[in-house]
């Protein structure tokens, strides 16, 4: 049976409830599932848990949610590009627990591998670790970190067929593999929606059976986080570029 919806607003005002954990890919806002966030913005639910490597910038991605005011806790590594997530931190609107990246990664992964938990020694004797059980292994302290399942999965994929198996596309594909893992309901926008068999199984990343149901993306421009140009080498016999072209 095809997972293909044609309305991604009508199918998340059908799953989202007040006070869900919500876990978004996306690295900056490369690869974020911006149809997706922007259908949960419309939605209108709020006290959201967001699981997401950060939370997009001022006005854009996953920043959008932050300007409505839905979101209540932030599970993530790094967030220093949204001036308003400070702000509503500093407010004591916002709940905030930081990962080290990787900590947070193998999390949303055991997650999705039915791990409750699992020890690491990252962030031992740091704020990180306070308040959470620590063993020993092998002479070395490790603290304990629990796996993450999400209520909603939302990733934004390359291509993905009718039935769900998807693909992506160089540094898009960031936390977007492991956040389709861990969600009770996985939610894939694809750029290239393709017929069953299309999808060659050796390049499948993310298998359809982690996906519940997938949406042809609209299209919408891909914004770009920081823009960062340098002069280009000149070339024999091509002229120098002049200050201000972009390499």
């Amino acid at each position: 049976m095809s997972k293909v919806i044609d309305n991604a607003a009508g199918l998340l005002a059908e799953q989202l409830r007040d006070g869900m954990t919500l876990a978004v890919g996306g690295f900056g806002l490369s690869g974020i599932p911006r149809d997706l966030i922007e259908a949960v913005r419309d939605s209108g639910v709020t006290g959201l848990t967001v699981v997401s490597n950060n939370m997009g910038v001022d006005g854009k991605g996953l920043g959008v949610l932050l300007e409505n005011h839905q979101v209540t806790k932030v599970l993530a590594s790094y967030v220093g590009e949204n001036k308003l997530f400070a702000q509503q931190y500093l407010d004591g609107e916002l709940e905030v627990e930081f990962n080290p990246q990787g900590t947070l990664a193998e999390r949303l992964r055991a997650g999705g591998a039915g791990i409750p938990a699992f020890y690491t020694r990252t962030g031992v004797g740091t704020l990180v670790a306070e308040g959470k059980p620590h063993a020993e292994f092998d002479g070395e302290t490790y603290v304990q970190e629990r796996g993450i399942v999400a209520d909603i999965a939302l990733v934004h994929a390359h291509t993905g067929d009718t039935d769900g198996n998807l693909v992506y596309r160089y540094t898009a594909r960031n936390f977007n593999p492991i956040v389709a893992t861990a969600g009770k309901v996985t939610v894939a926008e694809v750029e290239h929606l393709v017929p069953v068999g299309e999808i060659h199984p050796d390049h499948v990343v993310t298998p359809g059976v982690y996906v519940q149901h997938v949406l042809q993306y609209s299209g919408a421009p891909k914004d770009i986080e920081q823009r960062t140009v340098r002069p280009r080498p000149a070339t024999a016999g091509q002229p120098s570029p002049q200050n201000g072209d972009q390499a």
